[in-house]
């Protein structure tokens, strides 16, 4: 297979090593409540302080989601968001946008658009990465190829009840970093950090080199440095999603930013 040229999500790890800092990623819905406010919401989640934007496609039936991202999505496709659409508006984003930019979809979407045109647009509109939910790596061998002949990573989950043998193989084909669900189910906001989170972790230490990051269920800076005490990021997804749903329309994207910045210097800086 091709190989990859470092790319933004790489060097972002190699930055925030060197830095011995720790990485926060975000999540948000494509299209929620518009294409025109998610450039608003993505300069806005970088000026809060994250390091890694993953943008989620809407997809009609989003199995791995809880409640809020699914209400999210539905959102997003009642306005008319397509992944083409989406595509299309990343070079204006990228304009105030230089984080790394993970595209987060369903397997679905991207089938339909085709590979090789969606390698060769996502890559040329500026996204470093994708994140196929529902795409098992038994079938995924076209995918790869195409997905790195156009520089960009594949990530993978990998879950509590994998075997080792899968986790191997999982870390294998990913690039960028090795994406963990912190607890078996669906997304969404949780109290408590899963038991079941620092033993996958310590398991697939063992496998990888690679940077892992850590996400479902996360909401706050406790949970958040407990995951960074293990892993070299976490991630926030629907409690971000629900603030927008609930604050967007009062207080804008200002509201969002806020809510990073306190996520993030709950858990300590990092470079820029």
């Amino acid at each position: 297979m091709p190989t990859l040229s470092t790319s933004r999500i790489q060097e972002k790890f190699r930055r925030l090593r060197e830095a011995g800092a720790k990485g926060l990623v975000i999540y948000v819905t494509a299209g929620d409540p518009s294409l025109e406010a998610t450039g608003d919401l993505l300069a806005a989640i970088q000026a809060g302080g994250a390091d890694i934007i993953e943008l989620g496609i809407p997809f009609s039936d989003p199995l791995a989601d809880g409640p809020v991202i699914q209400r999210a999505s539905e959102r997003a496709l009642a306005g008319g968001t397509t992944l083409r659409k989406v595509l299309q508006a990343i070079p204006e984003w990228r304009k105030r946008v230089h984080l790394p930019l993970v595209l987060f979809s369903y397997y679905n979407p991207i089938l339909q658009y085709g590979l090789e045109d969606f390698g060769r647009d996502a890559s040329e509109v500026g996204a470093d990465g994708v994140l196929a939910v529902d795409l098992s790596p038994e079938e995924s061998g076209g995918y790869i190829e195409t997905m790195r002949k156009w520089n960009l990573n594949t990530i993978f989950l990998g879950a509590p009840t994998s075997t080792d043998d899968r986790l191997a193989r999982l870390a294998n084909i990913s690039t960028g970093f090795l994406y963990l669900i912190a607890r078996a189910g669906v997304t969404g906001e949780r109290s408590t950090l899963s038991g079941s989170t620092r033993p996958l972790i310590e398991r697939v230490r063992k496998i990888t080199s690679l940077p892992l990051v850590v996400g479902f269920g996360l909401s706050s800076p406790e949970q958040i440095r407990a995951v960074q005490e293990l892993a070299e990021a976490a991630v926030v997804g629907s409690a971000v999603v629900r603030r927008i749903e609930e604050h967007f329309s009062t207080e804008g994207a200002a509201a969002i930013e806020r809510y990073v910045r306190w996520l993030k210097e709950g858990t300590g800086s990092s470079p820029a």
